[in-house]
């Protein structure tokens, strides 16, 4: 695929993002267009490797055909190539922009050279065909007459409704929330994924009669049993929403957020009327804390920059990772290098250095009137044990206290909310997700199937695409006997973040 001796002549050339002090004054996307030349180049740096590891359960869940795509941009075949990306993903226009891409991790160019910039050039397939008018409203096949209810309207539920749409089944989306999207509309700042996008592909599903009921909170306001008995089948989609809290001394004090809080009331005051009703946490000349990293601390970081905090401190527990891979994390495992996400430049450009400080474990929140004025911590070695496991030690006198007028806890999420599971009389397994079987997505109970991070735990927008085509594929077995759906082959590996 590609140009054979493309890897050769090209060099890896990322599409820059905006720059960093104009993009930190708005909310804007910080992506920049893609020149179609040199898409063509990187497209042609693919290389006819033979076994594409960049498909493989090591690179991408959904079994992207990356090395088919990538050779039709470079002849400039965009719909040709349009066409095989949308084979395989149903939202390219998301995945192209949040996800962090394993399978540029595991591509063979990267074993000796710089990855195919496969995240690029996804996105420009999915933006030229929006702007030449390629994506367009699809007949489903003739009606099944069967009837499917969706709980959670994230990447899982979202996908799987518009899988079971396309075979014909009458699907109903409920979310709780006032708007569509779940963790994309709430949980992922506008800055990596406008909601203008997430409101075209919605309106998109919607022309093609998928119902969509916001504001509906199942176990409240419709009972599991009311479902059962309107609904043919059921799907559980509700996402892992339940935050790990940071259990220390004066953990009550004011001030001291979880990070999704954080970020949810910020796009929604943002959506209602650009931050002017107020109803957000801000971070206005405020000493702030992040404490985790991966994406959501780095959403926090990027969202506190823009209300004009006076400071920012990004910690993390673990040991600062290396620049190139280490012996122990050999190609085309997922490389645990250190990254400089948009957040992080953003923060440097602002205050003169990187924001993060690892391995360093929180001891105490201070406090002055009630509220968060600092954060004591000790700084932490791991050592491996004769078991093979990681161990903290503190190390003595390393004691710190840090000024904090605002925390924000990004410290990934243990599970999905019980009131839904409750309801539907649901088992749960000892992580507490729905107990159901990876590659089944049935549940205990006849007729109900479950998917994402409410099945498999916390994990990318991409692996709940995965298991949203999954689940749409077995519950339309369920009803039909058989199915003319495909779904992603059987992965067993999980990025979390």
């Amino acid at each position: 695929m590609g140009k054979p001796t493309g890897f050769m002549e090209y060099p890896r050339r990322k599409t820059p993002w905006r720059d960093p002090v104009d993009r930190a004054l708005d909310y804007y996307e910080i992506y920049t267009p893609a020149e179609e030349g040199q898409l063509k180049k990187q497209g042609a740096r693919c290389m006819n490797c033979g076994v594409p590891f960049c498909e493989s359960e090591h690179g991408c869940p959904i079994d992207n055909l990356i090395p088919e795509w990538n050779d039709l941009v470079y002849k400039g075949e965009w719909k040709e190539a349009y066409e095989r990306l949308t084979k395989t993903n149903n939202f390219p226009e998301f995945t192209g922009r949040v996800c962090p891409a394993p399978c540029e991790g595991s591509c063979v160019l990267g074993i000796n050279e710089p990855a195919v910039t496969i995240k690029d050039i996804e996105n420009s397939i999915i933006d030229k065909a929006f702007e030449e008018g390629w994506v367009e409203e699809k007949k489903t096949i003739k009606a099944t007459g069967k009837k499917v209810a969706i709980i959670g309207s994230g990447p899982a539920g979202l996908t799987a409704a518009d899988q079971l749409n396309k075979v014909g089944h009458n699907v109903t989306v409920f979310e709780r929330e006032d708007r569509i999207g779940g963790l994309l509309v709430y949980g992922i700042p506008n800055m990596k994924l406008s909601k203008s996008l997430l409101s075209r592909r919605v309106g998109l599903l919607e022309s093609q009669g998928i119902v969509f009921k916001t504001k509906t909170n199942i176990g409240k306001d419709i009972s599991a049993k009311e479902l059962k008995e309107s609904y043919d089948s059921i799907l559980i989609a509700t996402g892992s929403t339940i935050p790990r809290d940071l259990d220390v001394k004066g953990r009550d004090s004011e001030n001291i957020h979880f990070a999704m809080d954080f970020l949810t009331q910020n796009t929604k005051s943002l959506l209602n009327s650009s931050l002017s009703d107020g109803n957000y946490i801000d971070a206005k000349d405020k000493n702030v804390i992040v404490i985790g990293g991966g994406d959501t601390g780095t959403d926090c970081i990027a969202t506190a920059i823009r209300h004009g905090c006076k400071n920012m401190v990004n910690m993390e527990i673990m040991n600062k990772p290396p620049k190139k891979r280490g012996a122990d994390n050999p190609w085309p495992l997922w490389p645990n290098i250190l990254r400089i996400d948009y957040g992080h430049e953003e923060s440097k450009k602002r205050f003169g250095s990187d924001p993060r400080r690892f391995s360093l474990l929180s001891k105490e929140f201070l406090s002055k009137d009630g509220a968060v004025s600092g954060l004591t911590t000790v700084e932490i070695e791991w050592t491996q044990g004769k078991d093979g496991k990681m161990q903290m030690k503190e190390i003595a006198n390393s004691e710190k206290t840090w000024e904090a007028d605002l925390v924000l806890l990004a410290l990934g999420f243990i599970g999905p909310e019980q009131e839904v599971l409750n309801d539907f009389g649901l088992s749960t397994n000892t992580m507490g997700n729905i107990d159901s079987a990876y590659g089944e997505f049935s549940t205990d109970i006849d007729g109900v199937f479950a998917a994402g991070d409410a099945r498999r735990g916390q994990s990318l927008v991409v692996w709940a695409m995965n298991e949203g085509r999954g689940a749409a594929l077995e519950i339309d077995r369920y009803l039909e006997g058989s199915s003319r759906l495909s779904a992603p082959s059987l992965k067993l590996g999980s990025l979390k973040t």
